[in-house]
């Protein structure tokens, strides 16, 4: 008989199991879902949003507060490892000017330099940040774009945490997603390297600056000819409350500039022009019916008059006026204007609400406290009317000094034959209890639809500017036209509306990755209510998907109460990193 073989325990060599979405993403769950992680985003949203990125006339201080947001992300990036993974700080190009979305350096000017700096003096030594992981170029898939911005709006507060609460400017709006982006690489690259994954197309990170100024950062990146080569599609980190938008509406912010007419008031003449700004807004509202768009969100928001308010796209949350007279007044003159101010307070709380009687969820307390005080002061009264703060999107959820200011100083002016009878006088509104001099500066911004024209938009809110000056002037008996002595310019932000495809590749693939961890909501496909730096990449490329997303509340962006929940940037975090994954067609 033939020897028998002796059996083999050795087992047979198992073959490679390429890794699925489930196992992926657990692993990505293993690695957010813990105290360990909550702590590393809180941590880095904290220090970064310790640099004032404020805009600042001296851009030498812009400067070095983008240097140190970018020391940090550029800290965290280099201890990824992603092969051929490369970090630059592309600088800004000033023929950017040329372009028609090119935004000028407002902010830039002083006094003493009333015409501000050159885009080559603005940009020297500046630039954005990129992070950009080659892919291994196999077929399916797209290259895709990771933006978001470091810049914030005035005013800056630190930051600081309480419980699963991150508080401080930039937290929501922009810092916060930033660093939501760099997390979700960081995991990416201990989940892929475990798994075996390696990228099938490019992924490039833009952390940017100048968003909140009109978005230059961005235009200089999108006109970047050699870098579009490497991405084909876009998502953009926002403050969206993890909701996907395909579409962006758009935005543009006025300035007007009242010009001293003989015999009458500049503060009184911008309660009437602010009375026709809302109305023409409302009416452009009224017009925007569009399918990605169904909740019209065309909101008119006056960030500034005079020296009250910080920025055109921040709701004013205080403004204070005087009403003046030669003698003191009488207890009846005072009952008198009392019922002048309430009158008009109830004309503003019937179109606009009383947010007196709305209680925040953050505070617990009215969202108001009160509308206004009212004190007894010299020849007369000081009212200091009060609002939420908040960005210009949110303003129907939020409260508008500015507005509310213009409905009773029309009320007193409307008012005034009977007042000035009662009192025995003349009767003077003041800004701030003192005159306004020969020009009187309002700032603010109107939201749009892809149903108008940016170009449309502008020129009826200025003709309705004009409109209400001229009516004021013919109340007065004044023969000036509107024209005459309202001057309307669009210097600032200027963001065209833009609508994609809710059906596109990019966009099934994001609502698959939201489903998979669990942040999707079964309700329609919108476009976002506000604007950003999305626009400017679907408008320079179109046809490209560009996406907006991102943790963080509307309501609290560019609001004193500016946060972010930490357990919604977790999310965010695992979002981006399927997203990715599937954009990319890794897996």
């Amino acid at each position: 008989m033939p020897a028998m073989k002796k059996k083999s325990h050795k087992q047979p060599k198992k073959a490679a199991v390429p890794a699925d979405k489930t196992s992926i993403l657990k692993e990505i769950f293993a690695r957010t879902r813990t105290p360990e992680f909550e702590r590393y985003l809180k941590n880095l949203i904290v220090e970064i949003c310790k640099f004032n990125t404020t805009p600042n006339p001296n851009v030498s201080v812009m400067r070095e507060a983008e240097d140190g947001c970018f020391r940090i992300l550029e800290r965290e990036l280099s201890g990824i490892s992603f092969a051929g993974a490369r970090m630059e700080r592309r600088p800004i190009n000033p023929a950017i000017k040329s372009h028609p979305n090119y935004s000028l350096l407002h902010f830039t000017k002083t006094s003493q330099r009333p015409d501000g700096l050159t885009p080559e003096e603005t940009y020297a030594g500046r630039g954005n940040l990129l992070y950009i992981i080659p892919g291994g170029g196999g077929s399916g898939g797209q290259s895709v774009a990771v933006n978001s911005h470091v810049d914030v709006v005035a005013p800056y507060f630190p930051p600081r945490a309480e419980g699963k609460l991150v508080h401080g400017r930039g937290s929501a709006d922009d810092k916060g997603p930033t660093i939501c982006a760099v997390a979700a690489l960081k995991v990416l690259s201990e989940v892929m390297a475990k798994a075996g994954l390696k990228w099938n197309k490019n992924v490039v990170m833009m952390a940017v600056v100048e968003e909140e100024t009109g978005g230059n950062g961005s235009l200089s990146l999108a006109l970047d000819r050699e870098l579009k080569k490497l991405y084909d599609s876009m998502i953009v980190l926002e403050i969206t409350s993890l909701k996907l938008h395909p579409a962006n509406r758009g935005a543009v912010w006025y300035r007007a500039d009242l010009k001293k007419v003989a015999g009458a008031s500049l503060f009184e003449m911008a309660a009437f022009v602010n009375e026709e700004m809302e109305k023409e807004g409302a009416a452009i509202r009224a017009e925007s019916r569009h399918d990605l768009f169904p909740q019209r969100p065309v909101q008119t928001c006056h960030g500034i008059i005079g020296s009250f308010g910080e920025h055109p796209s921040r709701i004013c949350g205080e403004v204070k006026f005087a009403i003046q007279f030669d003698g003191a007044p009488s207890k009846k003159a005072e009952l008198l204007v009392r019922d002048c101010l309430e009158t008009g307070l109830a004309a503003y709380t019937g179109l606009y609400g009383d947010k007196s009687k709305v209680i925040e969820a953050a505070t617990g307390k009215p969202m108001v406290p009160v509308h206004y005080d009212f004190a007894c002061e010299g020849n007369g009264f000081v009212v200091t009317v009060h609002g939420a703060t908040g960005h210009m999107g949110a303003i129907r959820e939020r409260d508008g000094a500015i507005t509310k200011m213009a409905h009773l100083v029309r009320s007193l002016a409307q008012s005034r034959p009977k007042i000035e009878a009662t009192v025995g006088g003349a009767m003077r509104l003041e800004l701030g209890g003192k005159p306004c001099g020969d020009v009187l500066v309002l700032e603010g911004g109107q939201g749009f639809v892809p149903t108008h024209h940016i170009n449309e938009v502008m020129d009826r809110m200025r003709r309705a500017a004009q409109r209400g000056a001229e009516t004021y002037l013919r109340r007065l008996g004044r023969p000036e036209r509107g024209e005459d002595v309202v001057r309307v310019t669009y210097e600032k932000l200027h963001n065209v509306a833009f609508d994609g495809d809710p059906d596109s590749p990019s966009m099934r693939n994001a609502i698959s990755a939201a489903k998979e961890t669990g942040i999707w909501k079964d309700e329609p496909i919108l476009g976002w209510t506000v604007s950003c730096d999305a626009r400017l990449f679907a408008t320079e490329y179109p046809g490209m998907p560009v996406l907006t997303f991102g943790p963080g509340t509307l309501a609290h962006a560019h609001s004193d109460q500016e946060q972010l929940s930490l357990e919604e940037a977790r999310a965010a975090v695992e979002f981006i990193a399927m997203f990715l994954l599937k954009q990319t067609g890794t897996i």
